[in-house]
């Protein structure tokens, strides 16, 4: 039998007689349950209390807020219940709930410092079960990227999309075991943003241990790419072919298109004629350097999608899941086009926004090789030689990496500005353009890197029209889920 009971004015709660939430065992009700509203509620509540570390000053210091820590014992208490109320419901996650009780236990009884969960995190692994439609309750303090900087406590309620096409790729030439593929079902204000991954990097904690996963919210991905090209292609007056059109009507076929689309991606970060780790090695370099490296990978994931589709679409004693895969091989090169071109390149700000200049960059590489047209305020592909033109974009970036092994690093980023600046027209402004003083080029690396504009590469006059047009649908992706159309 329970009692209803209101908390910091929250809506009434099933709890029983001791106080605490009622035990949730079905992970499919999780969202809806008295532990999930009472957990979320102290996430959302402690959240107020924190610096930007994590940490929650005491007052006795000379900072922080007057009785912070009482109502910060009270909100731990609250979260405690709430992830012991919800552990029956996620049995696959029992070692890092009971980790993530202790970290939660030991952070108030020491004060309240910078958290420290590394605990927790080691202990959760969401990689070894990737079960399409399992889910994880995932409780952290924690920076979003694309969202919050600052180490707050975040808690999610996530679900796996792992179809059986997926599986088999995966099991086959595209194996990429540390990637996790989820759907958002319920989150804290840190994912009310345009965060759209979930990477253990971002967890307050003491040390940085080796990362087993990384995570990626394809229902986010392709909620908004069919919102923005929705909108992007009525402007530019666009004509999308059948297959593509599909996707703006089918958030699951678009999810399974993201889900393809990113674990190729993913994999070749670290694969490849690499300059020794291009991405992954905290250094500070040139931002178009980091533009070159992801828009790489996405084009890798479009060839090898071609041929995927090409082998496929050979054989005619295709399997179940080998026809979805045919299917979507074909879809990952409309959304790596469309979402580069319309998505990347105008979202953000002008800030050393590389993801942005990559955008820009395929645009511009298709229209000069004449399979983009902008023409009669239209704008037009020839689908057919597509494939080919952007293979040769990334057989261009294939071999500036391929090259740069020989080249000492510096030699190596005045390549990349070349091969992007016979591409894209530099600000007026810049030095690069001009050509770096004897005293830069003779220097150190630092000097390379403090020559480059913010905005070393503006927007072209169509793309500053189409941001200006599209400014509206882009700020309208921020939090957005599955269902939100």
């Amino acid at each position: 039998m329970s009692t209803p009971t209101q908390i910091n004015n929250a809506p009434f709660l099933s709890l029983s007689k001791d106080g605490e939430p009622e035990v949730v065992e079905d992970a499919a009700l999780a969202e809806t349950s008295a532990a999930w509203r009472m957990l979320k509620d102290a996430a959302i509540a402690i959240r107020e209390l924190q610096v930007k570390d994590g940490s929650i000053p005491d007052p006795s210091t000379g900072s922080g807020i007057e009785g912070a820590h009482d109502a910060a014992h009270d909100h731990v208490a609250a979260l405690i219940a709430g992830i012991r109320a919800l552990s029956p419901a996620f049995p696959h996650d029992a070692e890092y709930l009971a980790a993530s009780v202790r970290d939660f236990e030991r952070w108030a009884s020491e004060g309240f410092g910078i958290p420290d969960f590394l605990d927790s995190l080691v202990a959760f692994q969401p990689q070894q079960h990737r079960i399409d439609g399992i889910r994880h309750l995932v409780v952290f303090p924690m920076y979003t990227q694309n969202g919050s900087s600052d180490r707050l406590v975040e808690a999610l309620i996530v679900e796996t999309i792992w179809p059986e096409f997926i599986a088999e790729l995966e099991a086959g030439d595209y194996a990429n075991r540390l990637f996790v593929s989820l759907r958002l079902i319920d989150f804290t204000p840190g994912y009310d943003t345009n965060s759209a991954v979930l990477f253990p990097e971002t967890v307050a904690m003491r040390k940085i241990p080796t990362f087993t996963w990384g995570a990626i919210f394809q229902d986010r991905e392709a909620a908004r790419y069919r919102r923005v090209v929705r909108a992007a292609s009525e402007i530019t007056k666009l004509d999308l072919p059948a297959e593509a059109a599909r996707m703006l009507e089918d958030q699951d076929l678009t999810e399974k298109t993201f889900v393809m689309w990113d674990i190729i991606h993913d994999r070749t970060h670290m694969r490849g004629d690499l300059p020794f780790d291009p991405f992954m090695i905290k250094q500070r370099m040139p931002y178009f350097l980091y533009s070159l490296e992801e828009l790489r990978c996405d084009l890798t994931a479009f060839r090898e999608s071609v041929a995927i589709e090409k082998r496929l679409a050979a054989r005619d004693d295709l399997s179940d899941a080998e026809q979805e895969m045919l299917e979507h091989a074909s879809l990952v090169q409309y959304a790596v086009i469309f979402d580069r071109i319309f998505r990347f390149a105008i979202t953000g700000s002008r800030v050393r926004n590389y993801d942005g200049l990559g955008g820009q960059l395929l645009f511009a590489w298709l229209h000069q090789h004449g399979v983009l047209h902008w023409t009669d305020t239209q704008l037009t592909f020839d689908w057919e030689g597509v494939p080919e033109s952007v293979i040769a974009l990334s057989d261009a970036v294939n071999d500036l990496y391929w090259r740069s092994i020989d080249r000492p690093k510096k030699a190596h980023w005045l390549a990349a500005y070349e091969l992007i600046s016979n591409v894209l027209a530099p600000n007026p402004a810049s030095v690069w353009a001009r050509g770096l003083s004897d005293e830069v080029l003779a220097g150190l690396p630092k000097g390379y890197t403090d020559a480059v504009l913010d905005d070393e590469f503006p927007l072209s006059m169509f793309f500053e029209a189409l941001e200006k047009k599209m400014r509206p649908v882009i700020e309208s992706t921020a939090g957005i889920r599955a269902g939100d159309e």
